[in-house]
């Protein structure tokens, strides 16, 4: 194969692993406010107080 074949080899997969790492890196990054988280959770435990009921029902 010649020479820039290798280079444009080399440049595809330097180009998949940046876009990899820049996923990795910013992947737990998710800021949320005390407020949202509040009620987040507040709505996650309704549902499960929902769900406790039909189960209970059945």
């Amino acid at each position: 194969m010649p020479l820039i074949g290798w280079i444009f080899i080399g440049l595809a997969v330097i180009t998949v692993l940046g876009a990899l790492y820049k996923v990795y890196i910013t992947a737990y990054k998710m800021p949320i406010s005390e407020e949202k988280m509040r009620l987040i959770k507040a709505r996650q435990a309704e549902l499960e107080k929902q769900e406790r009921q039909e189960i209970d029902r059945d």
